[in-house]
Order: structure tokens, then C-alpha cells, then sequence
């Protein structure tokens, strides 16, 4: 039986938008809250969250979520070295794990059956990666299986898990989720993040 992990990517500092993204407040929960929940309730486990930036306060937060929380002590460098942190404390967590799901706490628009089709997509076309489809390019969230996690945990300074996607086009069966280009890096995608809902 395949199990499946989430990482949450939640360690960047928001310099654009000047104030911690985790904690923005959106449909009465944070950003952050708003993804963890939409992660438990897609049944994969565990879920482990990567903290960085303000890790103390955001880490508030998650008291009573059923989640784990790494903190990433390189998280200035960039993503690579999240998602690296991020996966070898779910390995921790639960060696025998067949997939990890990379999540990024500022995509609001998640939702538990976009998930839910991505475990699907993932069994019906045997690819060892899938992921999301928007705008011009592909990215987050993206599934990878357990023969994709040593090239994660290559990953290093600004290089996200798109680099491994656009590596091994033939490897990745894509799913459309037009929402996930939006993400909120400066106080106007908030704004207009706001007006949508």
C-alpha cells in the first residue's frame, strides 16, 4: 500500500510583502492554517511543516494542528534547502513512505479534491512525479515518488523542485489548477486575493 507525506514549505521571510504571509488572515484562518487543513483533511500522513522565517510566532499557530514542524536553519538560502530539511524529517517521521507532496503555504486556491485527484493521476499513470499546471509553467503542488527523493534532497540555495520537473518532462503527468498562479508576494496579491473570495 503506497503512503503518502506532505511537506508545507512555510520558511520565507515576505520581504516583498513586509509581514509574515503565514499569518495573513484568509476566510477567517491564516494562510497557513488555511493550507494544513486542506492538507489533513486529504488523508495523506504525516505532514510536515518548514519553518524559517519568524518560525516562533508562526509556529503559534499550529498548537493545535495535527501537524509536524521543522525548522529550516538555512531557510535565507532559498527553497532547495527547505524542501531538503522538509523531507528528511518526514523520512524521519516514516521511512517506508512511497510519496511526498510539496505544498507552499501562499497558494490559497489548494483543495482537498485537487489533492485527492493528484493520488489519482499519480496510480492510473504510473508517473513517478505529478504536478500543476498554470499560466506558462508547471510547478506546486507536485507529488514526487520515493525514486525522485534523492534528486529533492540535492536540491540546493534558490533551486525549487520545479528544476527536477523540467528536467524529466516525460516523468510528469500534469493536472490544470488555473488558481495556483495565484500566490500572494506583495501586499496587492493580498488585496486581490481578498476581493476574490
Amino acid at each position: 500500500m503506497e503512503t503518502t507525506g506532505i511537506i508545507i514549505l512555510a520558511a520565507g521571510a515576505s520581504k516583498r510583502l513586509g509581514t509574515p504571509k503565514q499569518q495573513l488572515p484568509f476566510q477567517n484562518k491564516s494562510l497557513l492554517q488555511n493550507v494544513v487543513h486542506t492538507a489533513s483533511q486529504s488523508g495523506a500522513t504525516p505532514t510536515v511543516v518548514v519553518l524559517g522565517a519568524f518560525a516562533t510566532q508562526v509556529k503559534q499557530q499550529l498548537i493545535s494542528e495535527m501537524v509536524h514542524t521543522v525548522v529550516n536553519p538555512h531557510w535565507p538560502t532559498g527553497m532547495g534547502g527547505s524542501i531538503k530539511t522538509g523531507l528528511q524529517y518526514l523520512l524521519q517521521l516514516s521511512p517506508q513512505i512511497s510519496n511526498a507532496l510539496l505544498l507552499l503555504c501562499d497558494q490559497p486556491f489548494i483543495t482537498t479534491s485537487l489533492l485527492e485527484e493528484m493520488f489519482t493521476l499519480k496510480n492510473t499513470t504510473g508517473k513517478p512525479m505529478v504536478a500543476c499546471t498554470y499560466g506558462n509553467t508547471i510547478g506546486t503542488p507536485a507529488l514526487f515518488h520515493k525514486s525522485i527523493f534523492p534528486q529533492l534532497l540535492s536540491l540546493t540555495g534558490q533551486e525549487g523542485a520545479k528544476k527536477i520537473l523540467l528536467q524529466h518532462p516525460e516523468q510528469v503527468a500534469t493536472i490544470d489548477f488555473p488558481q495556483g498562479a495565484i500566490d500572494i508576494d506583495t501586499s496587492g496579491d493580498y488585496e486581490q486575493l481578498l476581493t476574490k473570495v
